[in-house]
């Protein structure tokens, strides 16, 4: 086998979406929903873009166990070995240290790539270079690395990770990872030239993930420990849905990533956004020259400008007066009307309708 027959892509499907609340639904969230009207959903999307670096055959993903249906009928080229069905959600780190168990028992000499299904990526010519130097890279060193992308502004909604030496060209040291920072900090970030976006895609080798997990994250690696023996047999789903339950709920970010001393960054600027909320929806949709973006919905504004209109239900109009920069969402049994500046409201909105309605609405 050549290295390129060793190349594997996880592609993590199984959250919620609750910021695009309530066009994001429990029962539908936002990688199957086509938010850009191109046709395909997030998750179709971050599979066709996977083709041209991986084997069909070696594309995994990871989805809650309700979201089965959905995934098959997305993606029927996927056979049910690939797809991946998490009995409860536990964060990204339980959901890879699976995958890399399920990967490794069918080739020990697997490199992989780990993304997100929710993420717009608009150069797709240049994140594919951008991941076959990446595949090169930790197919030839013991790295962890992850995809920084060159901030455009000083966001406050995403991770950032500070740059160190370069150790190959386009390939730094990770000096930290830094959280969401407040405005007045993410404009030091970004005037610095030092600290780049975190995109959460990763890769790595299974060795060196691998041993990362049984390094750093040692409880959840011992959970896993006691399935030695059934991955890539029928005797998995039955030890998955039994001892997964048990991980910790914990984001590989915490568990592996600012903790490991094998870190690497490779700087990227290929158009990328990970959709979080309707702001970046916004940021990444066409608009009209009121400057209002319309989700294949009939809308007519008066001296309305800046605002994003989602309507689920194609026959219905919209009419808006004097509204400046709102969040119109109309999902047939909720509408939210939210200014774009309050949107980091959505989260407590969704808790207080799941406390009054008990999950109806969600």
């Amino acid at each position: 086998m050549n290295a390129n027959n060793h190349r594997y892509c996880v592609i993590m499907c199984g959250g919620i979406g609750s910021r695009f609340w309530p066009y994001s639904r429990t029962r539908m969230p936002k990688q199957f929903i086509d938010f850009l009207g191109t046709g395909r959903s997030l998750l179709q999307m971050s599979y066709d873009r996977i083709l041209p670096l991986v084997d069909p055959a070696h594309i995994i993903v990871v989805t809650n166990a309700t979201y089965a249906p959905i995934v098959r009928q997305q993606l029927p080229e996927l056979s049910n070995s690939q797809i991946l069905l998490e009995p409860c959600r536990r964060n990204t780190a339980p959901c890879i240290a699976w995958a890399v168990r399920h990967i490794r028992a069918c080739d020990p000499e697997a490199s992989m790539i780990v993304t997100p299904s929710d993420h717009l990526i608009t150069n797709e010519r240049m994140f594919e270079d951008c991941v076959r130097r990446g595949f090169e890279f930790v197919e030839s060193h013991d790295a962890l690395l992850t995809l920084g992308i060159h901030p455009t502004r000083p966001e406050t909604g995403y991770g950032y990770i500070q740059i160190d030496k370069e150790v190959e060209p386009g390939f730094l040291k990770v000096k930290t990872f830094v959280e969401k920072p407040d405005i007045d900090l993410a404009r030091v970030f970004v005037d610095s030239g030092e600290f780049y976006w975190n995109s959460g895609i990763f890769l790595w080798s299974a060795k060196a993930i691998s041993k990362a997990f049984s390094d750093l994250a040692p409880d959840l690696d011992q959970e896993f420990e006691k399935g030695e023996g059934v991955f890539g047999t029928p005797g998995e789903t039955a030890f998955i849905n039994e001892h997964f339950p048990s991980c910790p709920s914990i984001s590989v970010d915490f568990a592996i990533m600012e903790k490991a001393s094998n870190v690497y960054v490779e700087c990227a600027s290929f158009g990328w956004s990970d959709l979080g909320t309707w702001s970046a929806l916004y940021d990444n949709s066409p608009k009209n020259r009121e400057s209002n973006v319309t989700q294949n919905c009939n809308v007519i504004t008066y001296d309305s400008t800046g605002n994003i209109f989602a309507v689920r239900q194609p026959d219905k109009l919209v009419v808006t007066a004097g509204l400046n920069d709102y969040i119109i969402a109309d999902a047939g049994d909720v509408l939210l009307i939210c200014p774009k500046e309050r949107e980091q409201d959505i989260k407590r909105i969704v808790n207080d309708v799941q406390e009054r309605f008990n999950g109806k609405f969600l």
